[in-house]
């Protein structure tokens, strides 16, 4: 495994990640507590050191609990943790964008994870009007100060939102979560030359394309998960059809598709780690080889 530094944060973060919002059950299958474990001993064996989740990951905090309670029979210090804020799960989903209401989302998701503090807690894809709200910031610095937060960060929904991109510093904010993959490279544009100016570290979020890049389906694919399964049928399959094409034409032959997919994200180099989901220890160790590929 490599590691690069996160931005400004001090952390060496591993540059391939876990992201965990297939723990809450959206992307088609539910977990149990020994399939999150086997997947989080895994990436740890591999030398893979953050997770990245969020409290909105399934009701109750489902992916957080999941992590908790992994990293409770582990060592927190081994291990950064990001998540995020601004979205609630309980007995329905709803934005919670209020001072109030986040102060308690932090107090419930450090709760959920069964620790002190979060490495990393970042606003999660919100307007930008609840962005510009200065008492918001304020509070979040205090909870930095309290050493409950130890850096905050900013996980963008447009990921042409340079708007946010630029204030992080300003707000002291240390790293952007954005979507950057193969097909999708509008980041390069103006977003990660605003991070490489400000120094920030770089989460490249959805970095398979929601699995298009792994290159297990082709045109035609039907998908019966929540995310996917309401996307237009002429839209996947362009999508899977330009897949067809890449894994034709620039991957290497006898290379993994969804690692060179993850190495084609790691070549540019305002990015710190990729975070892509696993459904288990297998997928996990095709993430991670993408560490070694070099393109």
């Amino acid at each position: 495994m490599k590691y690069r530094r996160l931005g400004k944060t001090e952390l060496d973060v591993s540059v391939v990640g876990v992201g965990t919002w297939q723990f809450g059950g959206d992307w088609g299958k539910d977990y149990t507590q020994k399939e999150v474990d086997d997947i989080l001993y895994r990436a740890k064996e591999l030398g893979i050191n953050l997770i990245d989740t969020a409290e909105c990951y399934g009701p109750h905090h489902m992916s957080e609990n999941f992590i908790g309670d992994f990293i409770s029979r582990d060592r927190r210090e081994d291990w950064v943790i990001a998540s995020k804020f601004g979205h609630q799960w309980h007995d329905h989903w709803t934005n919670a964008w209020g001072v109030d209401q986040i102060r308690v989302q932090l107090e419930e998701s450090l709760k959920a994870l069964r620790t002190d503090y979060i490495d990393l807690y970042q606003f999660h894809s919100g307007s930008d009007e609840v962005f510009d709200n200065d008492e918001l910031w304020t509070m979040l610095d205090k909870q930095v100060q309290a050493g409950k937060i130890r850096n905050l960060g900013i996980s963008i929904g447009s990921n042409d939102n340079l708007h946010q991109t630029s204030k992080a510093s300003e707000l002291n904010a240390k790293a952007i979560q954005v979507v950057y993959n193969r097909l999708d490279q509008k980041p390069e544009e103006r977003v990660f030359p605003s991070c490489q100016e400000q120094d920030l570290g770089v989460l490249a979020r959805v970095p398979l394309a929601s699995g298009y890049l792994s290159g297990k389906y082709k045109p035609g694919a039907v998908f019966n998960d929540n995310v996917r399964k309401g996307r237009e049928r002429q839209e996947i399959d362009e999508k899977l059809q330009l897949v067809t094409e890449i894994q034709k034409n620039e991957v290497p032959e006898g290379v993994d598709m969804a690692s060179w997919a993850l190495a084609w994200c790691l070549k540019h180099p305002a990015v710190s780690c990729v975070i892509p989901g696993c459904k288990s220890p297998e997928q996990v160790e095709a993430n991670a080889r993408a560490a070694d590929l070099e393109l």
